[in-house]
């Protein structure tokens, strides 16, 4: 069989390619987009800092699937809280989040 990738392109594409770590860090990563009630999550927080009472009012679901939720994207650090006396808020720990959000909502526009 007749090799067309010559020796320059392949190591390129060698320093370039994850790792077997890094790709499974990616895939956890985008795994926690694959879940519309994440997706609404996420585009609430990326209006506003909330709570998890006013999160489960605006994206109509109850508090403890918000909660569960909440956990998943926090462990992934894709979402952070502040405690503010008694309440939490949560917000995007990080602008490029929503600049994946919005990403997604181009392509598939």
């Amino acid at each position: 069989m007749m090799k067309i990738l010559d020796n320059a392109a392949k190591k390129e594409i060698l320093y370039y390619l994850p790792t077997g770590q890094d790709a499974d860090m990616l895939s956890r990563f985008f795994a926690a987009f694959a879940d519309s009630t994440r997706l609404r999550v996420l585009s609430a927080l990326a209006i506003k800092k909330l709570c998890v009472s006013d999160l489960a009012e605006v994206c109509n679901l109850n508090q403890t699937t918000v909660s569960h939720q909440l956990k998943i994207l926090k462990s992934q650090g894709i979402v952070k809280c502040d405690r503010q006396g008694k309440v939490i808020f949560y917000s995007l720990a990080d602008t490029k989040i929503n600049q994946v959000l919005l990403f997604g909502v181009e392509f598939c526009g």
